[in-house]
């Protein structure tokens, strides 16, 4: 059992199941009503700029980033600060040098960015892959501690109660995707945005208040319950020292955390270009906010709760927010201290079932637009078959992600986001770029950064630090690390560049028919000029 009162736990029970009720009814009324493939997987483009702007930073501001970033800060301090500013760092440069050009050459997946100069079932065959690589990993991550996340809010020890939660947010998670579309979960999205930014809001105050609102008296009580002193201010603290370690990691999050499949989608449901620009604008400035509250209740949560107590509730900080929650109202809680934890427990609930529910609509758009209606068929699906297909697809990687996350539900969940974000820094970013802003490059090209991004970082991924020869690693017990780096971005990254170049330059024959195709439709994906007819 946890140390939250009967009250606490019976409201926040309550608040779930609300919000369950709320979020369903939201995804069927904002979802397609008929069979219309724009509908489905853009919502016709009818969000606000403002609307797109909250639902895009409720992508990227996922459970694992909540709960991750507030715990890293917790026990690592001024590193997890850093990695918190990548994180803002990495969604600055798409919102500079991504957002309008995605917009402008998507439609509906990155399938159709990346084929808009290379068309061909082989690129679209490839991109699913490389979208599914990345992202499956994610949101069996967010699934896998959903149970211990319910167990600790509710009180409830018991495997069954974990596993039964996970399965039940599995069915939600399927639900919302198929049945809401892309509009659907954007509007959760929004929701989830405002309640975790009012949550966070509160407790931010509530732990600067404790500390009569001086920053440097915060930041020396978190140092001191560190247990790790003045290191805890200071670099060096999260990788022992190894400044490549960290630079690798800031680098992997940098140019991977903002371009996974999940979030470029978002691009395509803006009304133009001017609309993309201010949504990005909404989406940065909501980020940049979240993430100096999470840094702030991180740092309240090491002076307040310590080190030691952090560890115990989740080796890796994980459940420092709630705790952190409970600390500043005590255990004998006055009905508005019991409602103020109810709403920080429900944004994150909420923000839990957004995250999955978004990332799950972004792998079946790629497996049913990417792979069954133009990677493997040669003629084109009716839009009522290609949507059944969508929430067909929504149904296969729910129950996949399902049975994943139970079985991996006791692994160290920092291995599945960690390879995310490295797949898409080391095969995605590369693949963008290049295609985005490069003349000469070929399809040969696209393959092999795609190819070699993604392979090169599963490979080096299993000789990290995340797999084995670490008390926190994957396999603590065995020790086959060959992989000097917690992260693959140092190496995997200028891999995937390479194998780009490397692969448009070998494939040099080809590269004037495809520079022409490229070149009839660079106005449209750089400036917004009328485009020409689409391939397949």
């Amino acid at each position: 059992m946890t140390g939250f009162n009967s009250d606490a736990q019976t409201m926040s029970f309550v608040a779930f199941i609300a919000v369950i009720t709320v979020t369903l009814l939201l995804c069927v009324m904002t979802g397609p009503d008929r069979d219309d493939l724009g509908e489905f997987y853009t919502g016709y483009r009818s969000l606000s700029p403002v609307q797109s702007g909250l639902a895009i930073s409720g992508d990227y501001i996922s459970a694992a980033t909540v709960l991750g970033t507030i715990g890293i800060v917790s026990l690592v301090g001024y590193d997890g600060l850093v990695l918190s500013l990548s994180t803002v760092l990495s969604l600055v440069l798409m919102m500079f040098l991504l957002a309008e050009p995605l917009r402008n050459a998507g439609r509906f997946t990155m399938g159709d960015v990346l084929t808009r100069r290379t068309p061909g079932p082989a690129v679209r065959i490839t991109a699913c892959a490389v979208t599914l690589t990345a992202l499956l990993p994610l949101v069996i991550f967010q699934l896998s501690g959903a149970g211990d996340l319910l167990a600790f809010v509710l009180g409830f020890d018991a495997d069954g109660f974990k596993t039964g939660s996970i399965v039940f947010l599995g069915i939600l998670m399927i639900a919302y995707a198929a049945i809401g579309g892309m509009k659907g979960t954007a509007f959760i999205q929004i929701v989830k945005t405002v309640v975790l930014l009012a949550a966070a809001t509160l407790i931010a105050v509530l732990v600067l208040e404790r500390f009569d609102f001086s920053l440097p008296t915060l930041l020396d009580a978190a140092a001191q319950g560190s247990g790790a002193g003045d290191a805890y201010l200071a670099s060096g603290l999260q990788f022992g020292g190894d400044d490549l370690d960290m630079i690798s990691a800031e680098l992997t999050v940098v140019l991977g955390a903002a371009v996974l499949p999940h979030i470029t989608m978002r691009m395509f449901s803006a009304r133009s270009a001017t609309a993309v620009r201010r949504s990005m604008s909404w989406a940065v400035s909501t980020v940049v906010v979240m993430c100096l509250l999470f840094a702030v209740i991180g740092f309240g949560a090491s002076a307040i709760i310590g080190h030691e107590r952090i560890v115990a509730g989740d080796p890796q900080g994980e459940t420092a927010f709630l705790g952190v929650t409970q600390a500043l109202l005590g255990a004998d809680a006055t009905m508005f201290e019991s409602l103020l934890f109810t709403v920080v427990a429900t944004a994150v609930f909420l923000t839990l079932l957004a995250s999955v529910a978004g990332i799950t609509l972004a792998c079946a758009n790629t497996l049913a637009h990417d792979l069954i209606a133009h990677g493997l068929r040669r003629t084109r699906l009716e839009h009522s078959t290609e949507m059944a297909v969508a929430r067909g697809a929504a149904l296969g990687v729910g129950l996949i992600a399902i049975l994943s996350a139970v079985m991996v539900r006791d692994w160290n969940g920092q291995l599945m986001i960690t390879l995310s974000f490295c797949i898409g820094a080391s095969a995605v970013a590369p693949a963008l770029v290049y295609s985005l802003f490069w003349r000469r490059y070929t399809r040969t090209g696209l393959l092999s950064t795609l190819i070699t991004g993604a392979v090169s970082a599963l490979v080096l991924m299993t000789g990290s630090k995340l797999v084995s020869g670490s008390p926190q690693s994957v396999f603590p017990e065995h020790d086959f690390n060959w992989f000097p780096f917690t992260t693959t971005g140092l190496v995997s990254v200028p891999l995937g560049f390479l194998a780009g170049w490397l692969g448009s330059i070998l494939s040099a024959r080809d590269a004037a028919s495809q520079r022409e195709g490229y070149e009839s439709v660079e106005p449209t994906i750089l400036a917004g000029a009328p485009a020409p007819p689409r391939g397949a």
